[in-house]
């Protein structure tokens, strides 16, 4: 542990606790919302989590069905953000 301060390591054990705090309260808010909705379906078409992404950035400035008629020509065009 050279170079890591008891105030460093003290900081850091405090940001892991904050840390694990969230991740169970993200397990929480999900495992409610999947019993509230168990049928929940996203309304986007997208085959990969970076799609998902620009469709729901879209989504914020017209309607899904807008989104839909759109990102085929779009993510045919630029199917990933790699070269």
């Amino acid at each position: 542990m050279a170079g890591r301060t008891a105030v460093g390591l003290r900081a850091s054990g405090a940001r892991s606790k904050i840390e694990n705090e969230l991740k169970r309260k993200v397990v929480v808010i999900s495992e409610r919302l999947g019993h509230e909705y168990p049928d929940a379906k996203c309304a986007l078409n997208y085959s990969n989590p970076e799609q998902l992404l620009f469709a729901t950035i879209l989504s914020a400035q017209c309607t899904d069905v807008r989104v839909n008629l759109t990102t085929p020509a779009l993510f045919k065009k630029f199917p990933s953000t790699k070269e």
